[in-house]
């Protein structure tokens, strides 16, 4: 089990990739983002994006899942939020997303002594390391206990 004290600011996790498949870019878009450039080649094609592409909610989603695996190993608590979520570059059917986090500071809870958290940022890149996604989040986490 990984707690606060086991962070090392400056390290970087590698979390794992995610195959993102036409099927699921289509399924994300019709229920939460059905905007035309994510429903049809069509109107994309027309578009920045020029081909049918993700949601960036579709791609911080994809991002969770592969994080979400890896949580089983660490004292986490949850977040209280995210910062500076920027979408860089689109993803598009096919694409190949890797998911890394970097632990940017630490700082244990003056309120709660069992407790602290980090904030990390986390960088999405696609199958040629391009990044496409990039946040700093901040993440409760439980100390060692005694």
């Amino acid at each position: 089990m990984i707690y606060f004290e086991d962070l090392e600011v400056g390290k970087e996790t590698y979390y794992g990739r995610y195959e993102v498949t036409r099927e699921e870019v289509l399924e994300f878009a019709r229920k939460y983002d059905p905007q035309p450039f994510h429903l049809s080649d069509e109107a994309a094609a027309k578009t920045y994006f020029g081909r049918l592409s993700a949601s960036g909610w579709h791609t911080a989603a994809m991002t969770m899942a592969v994080i979400a695996q890896h949580l089983g190993q660490q004292a986490g608590l949850g977040s209280p939020g995210v910062d500076e979520l920027r979408w860089l570059k689109p993803v598009y059917p096919g694409d190949t997303l890797h998911v890394r986090g970097t632990v940017i500071d630490k700082k244990p809870s003056r309120s709660k002594p069992d407790i602290g958290s980090f904030r990390t940022e986390t960088t999405v890149t696609n199958q040629d390391d391009v990044p496409v996604m990039r946040y700093t989040s901040i993440v409760l986490i439980r100390r060692r206990p005694e």
